[in-house]
């Protein structure tokens, strides 16, 4: 076959999978995600999860976010995992083992309209839970950490929202916030694998989850390396007030009564 045959398969298969409508939209988003998940080491679903599950649906845009984010990422590994406590990360993540793949039931079985639904009010709950400043301020323990890896799995899995309880978590503590977000990111790193495997069990991997990687991927890169080159100059503070702000209006605007204003 010709290398002009090979791209017209390959531009057949893009038309047929990519969805209809607000596309140029979903990548947008995944580029303000990616900023923020670069700067701060999470906050890219509770930006995108809501506003692309209010285009695309939830069960499309999970596991098209872990697909991106997982790729675009690796570059983020090597230098954290020098810098993370990697016995709390690894305790975490025995929890995250159980709770993804309860997660991922959840939303291959729940009706999407009431996941959406559930989304909303999870993206604002766990909003709520970090602009009120609440920390865990005790010492980290090994059945506390494997018990908020449980949750934050169960959160990924549904979702791929787990990043609020692992950061009111471990930010409540003395460790600096440049070895928290070396936590965060080998954390989420481990849980990417938990959740690939149960997406896959659950036939979430369809044609349209790849072809939206395909598209929205180089932006989300692009997102993230904004972000991850912030983090050095920007003041933690007021890059974590505009996350806060881009999360409550992405929760917002994701809401199914408001259908419409994306697409």
């Amino acid at each position: 076959m010709s290398f002009s045959g090979s791209m017209a398969d390959i531009g057949a298969w893009l038309s047929a999978a990519l969805p209809d409508h607000g596309l140029y939209t979903l990548i947008a988003i995944a580029c303000i995600a990616g900023l923020a998940r670069g700067f701060s080491g999470f906050g890219a679903a509770l930006i995108f999860i809501p506003l692309g599950g209010a285009i695309i649906g939830p069960k499309l845009i999970s596991p098209v976010l872990l697909v991106i984010d997982g790729l675009a990422t690796l570059g983020m590994i090597p230098p954290a995992w020098k810098r993370a406590n990697r016995r709390e990360v690894f305790t975490m993540a025995a929890g995250a083992m159980l709770g993804v793949p309860a997660g991922t039931a959840v939303l291959t079985l729940m009706d999407p309209l009431l996941l959406r639904w559930s989304i909303t009010a999870i993206a604002l709950l766990l909003l709520a839970l970090l602009v009120s400043g609440w920390r865990y301020h005790g010492e980290p323990h090994s059945y506390l950490s494997a018990t908020v890896g449980l949750v934050a799995g169960l959160f990924s899995g549904a979702a791929q929202l787990g990043g609020p309880p692992v950061v009111a978590y471990w930010l409540g503590g003395k460790t600096e916030f440049t070895k928290v977000r070396s936590n965060i990111i080998i954390y989420f790193a481990i849980s990417t694998c938990f959740s690939v495997a149960s997406y896959y069990a659950g036939g979430l991997f369809v044609d349209t989850v790849f072809a939206l990687t395909l598209v929205i991927l180089p932006s989300y890169t692009i997102g993230l390396y904004l972000g991850s080159k912030l983090f050095g100059f920007a003041k933690e503070s007021t890059f974590r007030i505009i996350c806060y702000g881009l999360i409550g209006a992405s929760a917002f605007l994701g809401m199914p009564a408001l259908d419409g204003l994306l697409r």
